[in-house]
């Protein structure tokens, strides 16, 4: 059993993080919350941090101003972090911060990667791009973070149906669903061993 202190980052709702939270809580796996991080002091993911009892952090270039990589280093060894969850982080790592962290680094991405990954592939687009390229399949992705945008090595997919009626919205709303399935089923994995990480 590996033990996982994981840090958190993201920038908008923390969805996802919310579910890994669930998941935690319920004893689906064994983890340790230990930071979240937000580039957006207005994000609902710091909200439900602050609600959850997780020390919460906005770090962005307003706070400290060409010095956000080594806040982040900062606080998440100031908390023990080992893994890094990215919960809809907006913000590329600088490759230290990942070199750091010995490459654990998670993310992940709505779509089938390596389809509809890089840079500009985020939210909406993605689901846009899926529809208009006639898929007839997409899902999520977790995958570890490199300096490439969604290039890193693919841990765990999950697929879903692409309706004929789907708009970008309805794509959007079941791909999340998958996610909120995925991320915690992929943590429970590396803390069993049975997905090795750096």
């Amino acid at each position: 059993m590996i033990e996982l202190r994981l840090g958190f980052l993201a920038s908008h709702s923390g969805t996802n993080m919310q579910a890994i939270i669930d998941s935690v809580k319920s004893g689906y796996f064994k983890a340790q919350l230990c930071a979240v991080i937000s580039n957006n002091s207005q994000s609902g993911a710091l909200e439900r941090a602050r609600k959850e009892g997780i020390p919460a952090f906005h770090i962005s270039e307003k706070t400290h101003p060409g010095k956000v990589s080594e806040q982040i280093i900062d606080i998440f060894d100031r908390y023990k972090v080992n893994t890094i969850v990215l919960a809809g982080y907006m913000k590329k790592l600088e490759p230290f911060v990942i070199e750091h962290f010995s490459g654990r680094v998670l993310n992940i991405h709505p779509a089938l990667l390596p389809k509809f990954g890089g840079e500009g592939m985020y939210g909406i687009n993605v689901h846009k791009a899926v529809i208009e390229a006639r898929e007839k399949v997409s899902g999520a992705t977790v995958h570890l973070v490199n300096a490439d945008y969604d290039k890193g090595r693919i841990l765990m997919q999950m697929e879903v149906d692409v309706l004929p009626n789907d708009t970008p919205e309805s794509l959007a709303e079941r791909v999340l669903h998958i996610e909120h399935k995925l991320y915690p089923e992929v943590l429970k994995k590396i803390s069993l061993g049975d997905i090795i990480i750096p």
